[in-house]
């Protein structure tokens, strides 16, 4: 590591040349292939996967296996009136044409339709209730090419070129044709973030180095995670979540180093040695951070599902690359800045205020704020030329004894009562946590859009047409067994008593007739059934659970036919119930791993053990306010979210995330007690020496970290508002409850058996160390280029 960052130090305008060289060509070449996401979640043997596969092998035709969505149209007039008919049969034309430009060429390839208008079609209207005659759609079926942002395409185009008639509205459906946009919630987390560590750190370039860090970071994360997405299933929200956290740790990093790097320089080390005492502490540190994350987040790998793992991959790629930039593109721009990290001049602190305002405006759309915050900042530097005070330089804060900071004397109040502040944070984790216990899993759908989508008014309309449960219809397959002797002589017979059957059954709303592969040498069927309750309802998944344990069994034991129930609502049972057996591994995976890292690191089991409860009590408790608002609906006005299901992968998702953060902490915090300890023996002293010397860069990462992830509150998909709100109230619990009250607590009733480990124990571990403790020489300079001589 050294022998890296003095090479950045010293190649300096060769090493950022690289960066800017590198990310050039990463977004060409993202570019040139385009984004390719993929969000189909497919569970491995399960009745869904099952059903899928034999309505790809036997029913190719209808598409139900890939994605599909709707064109919902209502006409006041009837949907039979010619000019309707018409207008919606040239539309349904274009749909199929791929809205061919003025050159011929389709722009949207792909798709086909199942008009309410074609033979067969009359299921496809409304004829009952009040919109009987004036409700009807389209399937629309997308070929397995098509991916998920010309699928988002398609929907805008069925949008844009929808007929224009009286009394005639129309909208696509489906989330396959749902409109997608790039969140911009990361600039109004951007802006805040500017004034943090402006106010925390007094200096314009300490706050400007790590915003660039996490930029690049999070720029080439951007760049992998598009290309990722044309050789792995990566789902469209991956972006979303890798800016989220590129943009929190790569902050995060790049703060650790420069706060690091500061206090060199106030020790009166050079620039170049500076650079390098940081790097061998919290650049080590950093690194180790860096890849508790990446493997947190790699654990959702063994989910065993594509788009989870999609997910994993994603994120990590990001964090890592974050994580590369603080540890090589750093080094570089410390040796362009060199002492002026500790000259702000007015000037710069002006414009940068600027700055933040108009990263606000731009981010809450409001483009005269981003405009005249952008123009003033620039005014402000030209007018520097000639207005001499806005050249001077701000006067800078004597920092304080460590002996006389809020946080030391904070930390000597808690280990002065240290059972009543455990118990007391303790006990405010349990009670936030305790929601939890109610919690029900479920996959959103269009239903969970936002008011105003036009994937949200087709949902409405068609449950409000042809019933709730039309919007999670269920498909039953029915393939009869080629063996000889394999019984049931005429699977016709058999499929039509399941239809019967099914038809019965409470729950059941109406069920279609059965269709053959084969009219005249039947192998296959299909059949859908419409529950009666929303796709959401927990009704509705005792329905399916009913119908493959009794129903199916009863309706066709002995006819030789293998029959499942699929379909987009049973698969999305399917998972949450995979996913909810398979959790507790992906926990204990990870906890794992995380404590054998901490014992080898630190040399200690109760440190590590410690860690590892608090993170859980921490992450459960942020489960419990999820389950509070998003599940309960408590407050969900505030932030514009209904009480519905938790998504199935959130927890897990969220665990990944958290948990690697909270390691962050429990690193940066703990290394930097380990070396009071080792410094001076005093395992009482060293708790609030090292409390005292992290707790301000600690709370304005997290103050960043919060305002980044609470940014993200303001987008309208719910998943997003979730997974923001989630974050930043885990980051909140994480450095105010165990971070500035626990940790101390603990750590004064262990003392010194804190860092207590088994002799043979520790023989037999590695060892790693984060803090170097003892100084190295420097890598020799570079040397300087020497003239040439030049002939005559």
């Amino acid at each position: 590591m050294r022998r890296v960052t003095a090479w950045c130090f010293d190649h300096r305008i060769a090493a950022v040349g690289l960066w800017v060289a590198g990310l050039v060509a990463a977004f060409a070449a993202a570019g040139a292939l385009g984004p390719s996401y993929d969000s189909v979640m497919n569970i491995p043997d399960s009745d869904s996967a099952d059903g899928f596969a034999a309505l790809d092998e036997h029913f190719p035709e209808l598409g139900i296996g890939n994605m599909s969505g709707t064109i919902v149209f209502r006409a006041d007039q009837g949907v039979d009136d010619p000019e309707v008919r018409a207008a919606m049969e040239d539309l349904f034309a274009q749909v199929e044409a791929g809205f061919p430009g003025a050159d011929g060429i389709a722009r949207y390839p792909g798709a086909t339709i199942v008009s309410p208008y074609a033979v067969g079609g009359e299921g496809q209207v409304a004829h009952d209730g009040p919109l009987s005659g004036r409700l009807a759609y389209a399937q629309v079926n997308l070929a397995p090419t098509v991916d998920m942002t010309d699928a988002s395409l398609l929907g805008g185009a069925i949008d844009e070129h929808a007929p224009a008639l009286d009394g005639l509205e129309v909208v696509p459906g489906g989330g396959a044709l749902a409109a997608y946009a790039p969140p911009d919630s990361e600039l109004i987390g951007l802006a805040f973030a500017v004034v943090i560590l402006i106010v925390a750190f007094g200096s314009v370039l300490a706050m400007g180095l790590p915003v660039s860090i996490a930029l690049g970071g999070v720029g080439a994360g951007i760049a992998a995670t598009l290309l990722l997405s044309n050789v792995y299933a990566i789902p469209d929200f991956t972006l979303t979540i890798g800016v989220m956290i590129g943009l929190a740790v790569g902050i995060d990093y790049a703060l650790f180093i420069v706060t690091r790097y500061r206090e060199g320089m106030h020790a009166g080390l050079a620039p170049r040695e500076a650079t390098l005492a940081a790097m061998d502490t919290a650049g080590r540190a950093v690194t180790f951070a860096g890849i508790t994350v990446v493997i947190s987040l790699l654990g959702m790998l063994l989910m065993g599902i594509r788009m989870v793992a999609g997910v994993g991959i994603g994120a990590s790629v990001t964090v890592l690359l974050t994580m590369v930039s603080a540890l090589t593109l750093l080094p570089a721009l410390l040796g362009l800045a060199r002492e002026r990290v500790e000259v702000t001049r007015w000037r710069g602190l002006i414009a940068a205020g600027l700055v933040a305002v108009a990263l606000l405006g731009a981010g809450l759309g409001v483009a005269p704020l981003a405009l005249a915050g952008a123009g003033l900042a620039a005014a402000t530097l030209l007018a520097s030329l000639a207005v001499a005070p806005l050249r001077r330089e701000v006067p800078r804060r004597d920092p304080r004894p460590v002996d006389q900071t809020v946080a030391h004397r904070w930390s000597r109040r808690i280990q002065r009562s240290p059972w009543l502040y455990l118990v007391t944070g303790t006990a405010v984790l349990l009670v936030l946590a305790s929601p939890l216990l109610g919690i029900r899993l479920g996959v959103a759908d269009e239903g969970n859009s936002p008011e105003g989508s036009w994937t949200r008014r087709a949902y409405d309309l068609l449950a409000e047409g042809f019933g709730p449960g039309f919007n999670g219809p269920l498909v039953i397959t029915a393939v009869a067994d080629p063996a000889p002797g394999a019984g049931g002589d005429d699977p016709t017979a058999a499929v039509r008593a399941l239809g019967v059957a099914l038809a019965r059954t409470p729950g059941v709303a109406s069920v279609t007739e059965p269709l053959a592969d084969d009219p005249a040498d039947p192998g296959a069927f299909v059949l859908t059934v419409v529950p009666a309750t929303a796709p959401q309802d927990e009704a509705t998944s005792a329905l399916v659970a009913r119908l493959r344990r009794d129903v199916i069994p009863a309706a066709v034991g002995g006819s030789g036919l293998d029959v499942d129930v699929t379909g987009t609502a049973a698969a999305n049972i399917d998972v949450t119930d995979y996913l909810g057996k398979r959790v507790f591994l992906f926990f204990g995976a990870v906890l794992t791993l995380s404590f054998l890292l901490l014992m080898v690191v630190f040399r200690s089991l109760l440190v590590p053990l410690k860690a590892v409860v608090m993170n859980v009590l921490s992450i459960a408790a942020t489960y419990g306010v999820l389950v509070a608002v998003f599940q309960w609906g408590w407050g969900g006005s505030l932030l514009g979210v209904a009480g519905a299901p938790i998504e199935p992968f959130m927890p897990m998702i969220l665990f990944a995330i958290v948990f690697g953060m909270s390691m962050d902490y429990e690193v940066f915090l703990l290394s930097r007690v380990r070396e009071e300890y080792d410094r001076t023996g005093d395992p009482v002293g060293s708790v609030a020496d090292g409390l005292a010397g992290t707790a301000k860069v600690i709370t304005a990462a997290a103050a960043i970290m919060v305002v980044v992830f609470g940014a993200f509150v303001f987008e309208d998909d719910r998943l997003i508002k979730m997974l923001g709100a989630g974050l930043a109230t885990a980051v909140i619990l994480d450095v105010t409850l165990v971070r500035m009250l626990l940790v101390p607590a603990t750590m004064e009733l262990l003392g010194a058996r804190n860092w207590w480990l088994p002799r043979a124990l520790d023989r037999r571990l590695p060892r790693v160390t984060i803090e170097r403790r003892t100084p190295r020489p420097a890598p020799p300079l570079a040397p300087e280029p020497q003239p040439q001589p030049v002939e005559a």
